[in-house]
């Protein structure tokens, strides 16, 4: 059996809403560990003195389920399997293969004693139909790939590598669990991020989308992103620069309309690879409809299609911390006060951040720049500016001074 890695914070989640009347369901990107989770929350239902014969756990896109790929085989099959009396648990892995699912996950909730499990790789399986059908009944869990602590614990690493070079790794590598079996080979490394990549863009894209779009815009649009994370832009400044670029095959200009860009990035989003982050005027304290910025699931798809490369370190930062506030179950958005730009807030029902995130506070020049946004901000709510320096300054005036890799570290 593979090696599972422990994923403490969404195994805890599932535990928490063990037996609560609401569909548990696990999204996020192929390969991130959806998988093992459920693997790991078997074992824990096993272990708490759940009988073998009150778990049903499949995986929707093995071969041995391929005649259940509508809704009514699907159930029947299932409902043969439910061992009565008592709770049964119903496990279902990439359920978004049956067709009509959602009318068969209500179904069981109706007519047995069940406690529901689902995972998908794509966000269709939140569709319209379902959220209909289930309105209210459902609770999801989006699953990222593995933060830094998570990194640390599941690499293997000499005694000698310091924290600031098992970092770079991340940076370099990203969280995806796959990679761990290749024991540090780049070359293996990224062949196993190029089958994820191609997986996610030409099955679940493609597939799902079938005619509605081109692979070559959809890949430039990829690599426009890639190459932009943490830049303010919007559709229609997207497709201006791709259309000024041309085919370049040909040499012709293709003009591309910010309505395609959209319709594109949705797709992406969709598939859990890029997140969007929408600007908040904090003064005003509303969301504004224009301009966001767009942030890659995992860094090694970014490094895998573009070469892993330092230059823009201040922006591949900005990801990294992006990411770890989704994590840590925030809101999170780009931030307006006046014409000053605040990288994130983050909100939770009882809490919220201001942040900056930088390279260096060393120089004077940098300091000006990320403080002053936050110094304009009126309310109390806590200011924090993250870099790569190790200084001694912890605070500026009130506005505190952390260490990103400890900040990542922080319990």
């Amino acid at each position: 059996m593979a090696y599972l890695v422990e994923r403490p914070v969404y195994l805890e989640q599932l535990k928490q809403n063990r037996d609560i009347d609401l569909v548990k369901i696990v999204t996020g990107i192929r390969r991130c560990g959806k998988s093992s989770l459920l693997d790991l929350f078997h074992d824990y239902l096993i272990d708490d003195g759940v009988p073998e014969t009150h778990v049903i756990h499949m995986n929707l896109e093995s071969l041995k389920y391929r005649e259940l790929r509508d809704y009514l085989h699907f159930y029947d099959y299932v409902a043969g399997l439910i061992q009565q009396p008592g709770r049964t648990y119903l496990i279902f892995d990439e359920l978004q293969v049956v067709e009509h699912w959602e009318k068969a996950i209500e179904s069981f909730r109706l007519d047995y004693d069940v406690d529901i499990y689902i995972t998908g790789s794509n966000a269709y399986l939140l569709s319209a139909e379902f959220s209909t059908l289930l309105a209210g009944r459902y609770v999801e869990i989006r699953m990222l790939p593995l933060s830094f602590k998570e990194f640390l614990d599941f690499y293997e690493f000499s005694e000698q590598t310091s924290v600031d070079e098992k970092f770079r790794k991340y940076l370099q590598f990203g969280g995806m669990p796959v990679l761990r079996e290749y024991r540090w080979n780049e070359a293996g490394m990224n062949q196993a991020l190029e089958g994820i990549y191609s997986t996610v863009v030409l099955r679940d894209i493609m597939q799902r989308n079938g005619g509605q779009i081109d692979q070559i815009t959809l890949e430039k649009i990829v690599r426009f992103l890639c190459s932009n994370i943490g830049s303010i832009t919007s559709p229609n400044s997207i497709g201006n620069v791709l259309s000024r670029e041309g085919d370049m095959m040909t040499g012709k200009g293709k003009n591309m309309t910010g309505k395609t860009v959209s319709k594109y990035i949705l797709m992406l989003k969709n598939a859990f690879i890029f997140y969007t982050a929408g600007r908040y005027d904090v003064k005003g304290k509303q969301l504004l409809k224009t301009l966001e910025k767009n942030y890659i699931v995992d860094l090694g798809f970014r490094n895998m299609l573009l070469g892993y490369r330092d230059a823009d370190r201040g922006h591949i930062l900005e990801n990294i911390v992006y990411l770890e506030l989704l994590r840590r179950g925030y809101k999170v958005y780009i931030g307006k006060v006046g014409k000053a730009e605040i990288d994130f807030v983050a909100e939770k029902p009882s809490d919220k951040l201001y942040m900056q995130v930088t390279e260096s506070m060393l120089s004077e020049e940098t300091r000006r720049r990320e403080l002053k946004p936050l110094q304009m901000i009126a309310d109390n709510y806590e200011k924090i500016v993250l870099s790569m320096d190790r200084d001694y300054i912890n605070s500026y005036e009130g506005i505190k001074s952390e260490n990103l890799i400890d900040w990542l570290l922080a319990d």
